[in-house]
């Protein structure tokens, strides 16, 4: 398929999940239903309708190859799957069953059983490809290093000696010779068998026309043996009976070349991974370097506009907020003076509040050490 019919497959599912967020979150809250039946139609519905949805997302996830539209896609995959099984725990809370029934459902919405079936997102192995091949190295490695088994050593063949071994063939190569002499015994008597009964019948004496007829008997029969069997054949085949022999031909099929373009797609969404990592290394360096010393000067005349604000405002220039309370990154908030200025004052007082507690309570503790020493303890 093309990359437009794809885009088509997020275009819908979009759709979708726009018209069952209206329906799960209605503008004014709906009465709670008492009737288990509705409960449960309402949700193997909604169910159905996310496994669609969930089909179309994977489908244009796996074959999609801009890497900024594979990221949305993954983001809204990943909520589709995860309120899938919202809804399935809901199911199986409401049936105390793990398996339920759309047949009416399916009827109603012209679907088969085969269009709910959820596939196995062809992410979860393409993606961790270089993973699980790491693995199989580590285990393998493990393997070697650890020899074989208890299991593999009981199953060693048992070892024999030499002259055990020339034994053992010369008595297998006797039994054959003797085989084979025995069966050219019983030829040589058969056809002795068959002579003496041809001596004792006579030549056979056979008309020329009734030879020739019975020739053409079995040809015309062997003819057309043959070719029954190959109308046989080639009707299976049209039938799907029978898959059909090789045609030893360079025409690719219809199901060879879309897994070949399903393979082509996934080396390009590779490569433009790469690129655009690339590209965000690149463009990140190139705006620092071109840009940054603009945004560098923005940035400071910002921060003397601030302090000088604040002195108009307050009569005196403000303390630079702690790298703690934010640093400069608290004057860039859309704040103005004032409230900044009253922000700092707040903190300043709790850090003095804490600071006086701290004072009292070792004022405490020296009063008590002066009674003590008073009366000698």
């Amino acid at each position: 398929m093309s990359h437009s019919t794809y885009n088509q497959f997020w275009k819908e599912a979009n759709s979708t999940i726009n018209d069952l967020l209206v329906q799960e979150i209605p503008a004014e809250p709906l009465k709670p239903e008492k009737d288990r039946l509705t409960v449960f139609q309402k949700l193997a519905t909604l169910y159905i309708k996310y496994v669609q949805i969930f089909r179309k997302l994977e489908s244009s996830y796996d074959q999609v190859v801009h890497p900024q539209k594979r990221r949305i896609l993954r983001q809204v995959l990943d909520g589709t799957m995860g309120r899938l099984l919202e809804v399935k725990d809901e199911m199986v809370n409401l049936e105390f069953s793990e398996f339920h029934y759309f047949d009416d459902i399916l009827s109603d919405l012209k679907l088969t059983p085969n269009d709910i079936e959820i596939p196995i997102p062809k992410y979860f192995l393409h993606e961790r490809k270089k993973v699980l091949q790491e693995r199989e190295q580590v285990l393998g490695k493990i393997l070697a290093k650890m020899g074989p088994t208890v299991k593999d050593s009981d199953r060693e063949a048992k070892k024999m000696s030499l002259e055990e071994a020339i034994r053992l063939v010369q008595i297998h190569e006797r039994a054959r010779q003797g085989r084979l002499r025995a069966k050219f015994m019983r030829e040589i008597r058969l056809e002795e068998e068959r002579e003496k009964l041809a001596a004792q019948r006579g030549a056979p004496t056979l008309d020329p026309d009734v030879a020739a007829t019975r020739i053409q008997k079995i040809w015309k029969g062997f003819i057309q043996r043959k070719v029954t069997r190959r109308e046989r054949e080639e009707e299976m085949v049209f039938i799907g009976m029978v898959p059909g022999k090789e045609v030893k031909t360079k025409k690719i099929t219809p199901q060879a070349f879309a897994e070949k373009t399903e393979v082509d797609r996934r080396i390009t969404q590779e490569e433009n991974e790469v690129e655009y990592q690339q590209a965000l290394v690149t463009i990140k360096e190139k705006i620092r370097q071109v840009e940054g010393p603009d945004i560098k000067e923005t940035m400071q005349d910002q921060i003397r506009q601030w302090f000088i604000e604040c002195r108009d405002a307050t009569g005196k220039f403000p303390d630079y907020p702690d790298e703690e309370d934010g640093g400069s990154s608290l004057l860039f908030k859309e704040k103005t003076p004032e409230e900044v200025e009253a922000e700092l004052k707040e903190k300043e007082e709790e850090k003095g509040k804490k600071k006086g507690k701290k004072g009292k309570k070792s004022g405490k503790k020296s009063e008590k050490k002066k009674k003590l020493l008073r009366f000698g303890i």
